[in-house]
């Protein structure tokens, strides 16, 4: 479905104002990261809890509290965690 609208507003049937908002439609929703696939995560990716801090640019008490489950990444944080699980570190750096 997104292609065929991605080739309307190429032929001009639909404006970019609407392609952005098919686009937003279009998103999966990121799942959420508990403390155990964050912790994973790192482990995986042999990153230290303030290395992990750095690169998803966010403070080493929050990571140390997502691993604790105190808190829970939201917003960029997991947007980030999302594609550094997928693409790895590289996409990041």
């Amino acid at each position: 479905m997104h292609e065929t609208a991605a080739d309307l507003h190429r032929l001009g049937f639909i404006d970019k104002r609407k392609m952005v908002k098919f686009d937003l439609l279009c998103l999966e929703p990121i799942a959420p990261y508990d403390s155990e696939k964050i912790r994973a995560l790192r482990e995986r990716l042999q990153l230290s809890q303030s290395v992990l801090a750095a690169v998803l640019n966010t403070s080493l008490s929050t990571v140390r509290k997502w691993e604790v489950a105190d808190k829970h990444p939201s917003g960029p944080s997991l947007k980030l965690l999302s594609l550094l699980d997928r693409k790895g570190l590289e996409a990041l750096i």
